[in-house]
Formats: C-alpha cells, sequence, structure tokens
C-alpha cells in the first residue's frame, strides 16, 4: 500500500511533489476539529463570513501568476491561461456568491396573521466534503467551498492526487483571511480514507466533481447514510451548428469548446453536427483554426496546447480514435503538422474525425481529450435525435442567428444546461447541473447556495 502520494508532471514525466497520505489518526483530528467549531462558524453574522471568503479569493488572485505556474507542473496546462484559472472564472464565481449569498439565504416569510410568526429560514448542514478534480482544478473547487462556507458550513477538502499544491494553496489563502482555525481544513487521502470518511457520521453532505466511476464510487459509499450527495461527472457534449448559423463564429467557438485545456474538460465538445448545407465551409475552417494551435512545453508562454494529464490516458484516447478510424472514420489533421507530437509522453496533436456514426465509441464514450467527431445532419429533428442519443446530458450547444429557434430546440434537449452561440462556460446566476450519467445536484445560482442548507421551519403560535 503505497504511503505517499506522487505528484508526476505531464510537462517532463518528472516527480513534481510528494506528499504522505494522512493517518487515520490524523483524519479523526480533522473531524473533530470541524465538529467543535461549526456551531460557532453557523452562528456568526454572514457578513463576517463573506469578509473572510473574500479576503482568501484576493489572496488567491493577488498570487494568480506565481500558482499559474505550479498548476501548468502539476496538470500540462499552458502557462499563458493557467492564471486566468484564478483572476477570471474563480473569482467571478466567488464574487458573485459573495454578493449574493446573503439574498439566497433569507428566511421565507409567511404574513402573520396575529395568531401565529409562521417562516422557513435556512441553516447549514454542518461539515461538508468537497472532493475536487485536476482539470480545473479552482474552477470546480470554488463552486462547492465558498457557497459551503458562506451557508455556515465548515469545509475540508480533498483534492486530485494530480493537484495537491492546489488544496495547500486554498488553506494558505484562508489562514491568510484570519479564517478561524478548523473552519476549512484539507487532507491527502487515499480513495479507501474517502470511503471512510464518507460513512462518519460526522460529516454532512458530500460534493463531488469527476467520472462517473469514481460518482457511483461516492454514491456507494454514501448509501447506509441519510446525507446530500452532489455529483458533477463526464459529459460527451454536442454542438449543433444550424443551417442558418454563422459558420465563422461556429467554427471558431467550437474548436476552442473542443480543444482548450487539451479538450479535458467534462463540459468540452465533442461531438458536433452541422446541417448538410454549411458543412464543407464549417469544416474547413476547423481545419484552418486547428492548425494554428501550438503543441508544446507548457511552461512556454508560445505553447496554446499542452499535452494530457497522463502519458496512459494519451494511449487511451488514441486507442479510441484509431478504433474509428479503422471503423471508417477520417481523420483530417495531419499529426506531423505539430512538430512536437509526442504520444508516448502525452503531447497529443488535436483531431477532427469525419465520417462518424453513433457506433463508434468516439461518439458514444467520453473523450477526454483534442478530439471532436463531426457528423452531417440533414433536419433539426435529426440533430436532436443524434444529441439525446447519449447516456450523458451536461450540455449541448446551438449555433443559430435565432433566439426563437434556440429557445424551441432546447426544450427538446436532453441536458443541464443549453448555449446558443457559446460553449463551455459556467454562468454563476445560472444553475450547473447535469442529467443521466453526467450526475445530480447543483452548484452555482440560489440553487447550488441551497444545497448547503437545510430548511427548517418556525410555528410560534402567540
Amino acid at each position: 500500500m503505497m504511503t505517499t502520494l506522487r505528484c508526476t508532471s505531464p510537462v517532463d514525466g518528472s516527480l513534481y511533489c510528494e506528499r504522505p497520505f494522512a493517518s487515520d489518526g490524523e483524519i479523526n483530528k480533522v473531524l473533530e476539529r470541524a465538529s467543535k467549531v461549526k456551531s460557532d462558524w453557523a452562528q456568526r453574522s454572514y457578513a463576517e463570513r463573506a469578509e473572510h471568503c473574500r479576503r482568501a479569493i484576493d489572496f488567491l488572485v493577488k498570487h494568480a501568476d506565481q500558482i499559474g505556474k505550479e498548476l501548468t507542473w502539476q496538470m500540462g496546462r499552458p502557462i499563458r491561461y493557467t492564471p486566468g484559472e484564478i483572476k477570471g472564472g474563480m473569482q467571478e464565481r466567488a464574487h458573485y456568491m459573495i454578493e449574493h449569498g446573503s439574498r439566497f439565504l433569507e428566511d421565507i416569510s409567511i404574513q402573520d396573521d396575529h395568531t401565529a410568526l409562521r417562516k422557513t429560514r435556512r441553516v447549514p448542514l454542518g461539515t461538508v466534503l468537497v472532493l475536487a478534480p485536476w482539470n480545473y482544478p479552482f474552477l470546480t473547487a470554488v463552486n462547492a467551498i465558498i457557497p459551503a462556507l458562506l451557508a455556515g458550513n465548515t469545509v475540508i477538502l480533498k483534492h486530485a492526487e494530480q493537484t495537491p499544491l492546489v488544496a495547500e494553496r486554498w488553506a494558505e489563502a484562508f489562514q491568510n483571511a484570519g479564517l478561524p482555525h478548523g473552519v476549512f481544513q484539507y487532507l491527502h487521502m487515499t480513495h479507501h480514507q474517502v470511503g471512510q470518511m464518507i460513512s462518519d457520521s460526522r460529516i454532512a453532505r458530500v460534493s463531488f466533481t469527476g467520472s462517473v466511476g469514481g460518482g457511483l464510487a461516492i454514491q456507494l459509499a454514501a448509501h447506509k447514510r441519510f446525507i446530500g450527495v452532489g455529483l458533477e461527472l463526464g459529459g460527451k457534449d454536442a454542438a449543433f451548428v444550424c443551417k442558418d448559423a454563422d459558420v465563422e463564429r461556429a467554427a471558431s467557438g467550437i474548436v476552442d469548446g473542443a480543444f482548450f485545456n487539451s479538450g479535458q474538460s467534462c463540459c468540452g465538445i465533442e461531438r458536433v453536427y452541422v446541417h448538410q448545407d454549411l458543412l464543407d465551409d464549417f469544416v474547413t475552417q476547423c481545419i484552418a483554426i486547428t492548425k494554428e494551435y501550438a503543441l508544446g512545453n507548457p511552461t512556454l508562454e508560445s505553447t496554446t496546447l499542452g499535452p494530457v494529464v497522463r502519458p496512459e490516458a494519451g494511449l487511451r484516447i488514441m486507442t479510441q480514435v484509431s478504433a474509428a478510424i479503422k471503423a471508417g472514420a477520417k481523420p483530417l489533421i495531419d499529426a506531423d503538422h505539430f512538430a512536437h507530437m509526442d504520444l508516448s509522453n502525452g503531447y497529443l496533436a488535436p483531431q477532427i474525425l469525419m465520417d462518424v456514426h453513433h457506433g463508434m465509441d468516439v461518439m458514444q464514450e467520453e473523450t477526454f481529450g483534442p478530439v471532436m467527431g463531426i457528423m452531417s445532419v440533414s433536419s433539426e429533428e435529426e440533430a436532436i435525435q443524434l444529441i439525446n442519443d447519449s447516456r450523458y446530458g451536461l450540455t449541448a450547444s446551438i449555433w443559430t442567428n435565432d433566439r426563437e429557434r434556440a429557445a424551441d430546440l432546447a426544450t427538446q434537449i436532453e441536458a443541464g444546461t443549453v448555449f446558443m452561440n457559446r460553449c463551455d462556460y459556467l454562468d454563476p446566476a445560472l444553475a450547473w447541473t447535469g442529467i443521466k450519467d453526467s450526475g445530480r445536484g447543483s452548484t452555482l445560482s440560489s440553487l447550488g447556495m441551497h444545497a448547503f442548507t437545510r430548511p427548517q421551519s418556525l410555528h410560534f403560535r402567540n
């Protein structure tokens, strides 16, 4: 049994950092500290809780460039983008929740009729276990950490083994913000220890972002307890380019949605359905845009496409692509165009596949890499049928100049979020949720805040 967590950098295969896994005794101490301070934290004003969170986010933003370098070495995203995860999306989401959280937590009062006081209020759950992934380690963690703390819960963070320093940076930020000891803590744990913690009565809720397999394991570990489990899982997200779409805009947005972060996004575009009248123009533009990517060392500012997280992930992706080609798919991108293509080390050239169909895994199973398949469709009905022919349902995007058409099509699409003329974006004012094997529950918006509370009704007779 391994006693240490080892983070191997996808940049060059070197050991980037190593940390000991927590002992069972250390885990118990963390749980005890969280339990002891949860009542005091819950009773503090929203303004005080929000100020601690604001200071922590400001600390992370201030040090975003330094943290971005660490992040590039841990998970391989180009350095030109990693600081932006903190300065951009994470900061935006956190500030939105901090600004609007007090309104989301307001009591629901029933008009007093002189015989009784009646209202329903939202109270914190207790201690929340946050299990965060490596692909967008700050963006995913902030979705749970900040609303859980704002709602009055204590938080224990276990981050993915590929990005252990992210958990340590969160702890450093909250310490700098003066957060009371024990309100936020982190642990480096094995999967077995995570299962044991979920079974512990001191954990009131689990918030997990990761694979379908991981979600099933979390659900199984929690099945003997009546606790909330939020699961944001995988995706095989689709884009539909309608007959009236702006082809240039669609090609640019969809290619970015497919290949940013080397395609390692739960809501990345992996399936594209294009009206037959636009197919040739759309494909031509997608090829041209894709060839502009610079694959290489992600620590260089000139690089726009880094390696996938591990060489074995690259081999799995290419196995899926090779199977599709063997079954008749046509690759449109020559890997030789990318000088730094090195499959053995996880440096994958982006790939566009034509002549694909839903009998291929590349159009059914999550790829989680820089690959997208394109199919021609003759009607909206055909496109909708194909979009819904998936066990996943995280997001879908519609590319059209007709908002009414998009609204009508959205009612027919089985997905948690439907975009028009954009993709791969989380608006903090909107609930982020998935259906089917993409998970259950929601984060962000008032609904996401409510997930970290329970309703308590008061009926006081005069």
